[in-house]
């Protein structure tokens, strides 16, 4: 094993370690407690993850060429670091109380996921990696909802393995986005059992099985899931977005249905393409009016479209 190897399973054992560590922790410490040590962890966190600022920078700087000085990016950064740190914090609290949910978590337009549900063919609950989402669907999940969620599974087994046990505990349902065809197989069983299916649609979908939308200008590779799944199974599409507040509680925003129809254009890939380019434009419009809830330290541009 080389040494870069190494270093990076340490930096995962340690991940890993504290992770665990904390949960058990949180699980006996009081949240008043908990808030009070948080910007200590977050400042530390901060301080240790040097290559995802620079990440974050520059996205920053694609998404808002000309538009933002380096000190407005360099404050999105991090206020966007401070946020994913106290949704970490916060999550981790959620899922050893969740009974505490109610006191941090509210919803505008829930009658739009009761109206879709009542139809009986599930709801395709498009968000993104904004906010505190993963919070999004334990809230439901503890309401009596069916939820499942798409997931790339965290590169640590170990780790992954802790977070499918507590995800299937808290009854978040886990299908995981590879291999594809199974993904596709159970996506499509729980909106046929009129389960609500979590899909975020802000990541890089480079491998060839997505199409190119724009996003901030830039050709974007995305993934067609929602829309496809829509078509096969009539399920309504509810764009979905938390967001934090003044007072650290979180507004779960639900948009009106995405109107998916099969006729518009004769050929069903553009159909699937003007739709996921719809879509991403909500996705932008939030993004663009809260920039510091979202993941910047994501490659989104990675891919580019061939010439």
């Amino acid at each position: 094993m080389n040494p870069n190897d190494l270093t990076i399973k340490f930096q995962r054992a340690m991940a890993r370690n504290g992770l665990y560590g904390t949960y058990f922790l949180f699980k006996w410490l009081p949240f008043w407690f908990i808030n009070g040590i948080s910007n200590t962890m977050i400042q530390i966190g901060y301080i240790l993850t040097k290559r995802h600022r620079n990440i974050a920078r520059d996205s920053l700087n694609i998404a808002f060429e000309g538009q933002k000085s380096g000190k407005e990016i360099e404050q999105i950064v991090r206020k966007c670091f401070k946020n994913l740190g106290q949704s970490m914090i916060e999550m981790l609290f959620m899922m050893a109380h969740p009974d505490k949910l109610d006191d941090k978590v509210f919803v505008e337009g829930k009658h739009h996921l009761d109206n879709a549900l009542k139809k009986g063919r599930g709801v395709v609950a498009v968000t993104a990696h904004f906010g505190n989402f993963p919070m999004m669907m334990l809230y439901f999940a503890q309401k009596g909802y069916d939820v499942s969620t798409i997931v790339r599974p965290a590169r640590d087994k170990e780790l992954e393995e802790f977070l499918y046990k507590k995800r299937g505990e808290l009854n978040v349902k886990t299908v995981y986005a590879l291999p594809r065809q199974k993904c596709v197989t159970k996506s499509i069983s729980t909106l046929r059992n009129n389960g609500v299916l979590f899909v975020p649609l802000d990541q890089n979908f480079g491998n060839g099985a997505g199409v190119y939308v724009d996003f901030f200008g830039q050709k974007a590779a995305t993934a067609t899931g929602p829309v496809v799944f829509a078509l096969r199974t009539k399920a309504v599409i509810l764009p979905m977005f938390i967001i934090r507040q003044p007072d650290d509680r979180h507004k779960i925003v639900i948009e009106p249905p995405v109107e998916v129809d099969a006729g518009i254009n004769e050929n069903e890939d553009k159909t699937i393409v003007d739709n996921i380019s719809k879509i991403t434009q909500l996705i932008e419009s939030y993004i663009r009016k809260y920039p510091y809830e979202w993941g910047w330290m994501h490659r989104r541009w990675k891919s580019r479209p061939k010439k």
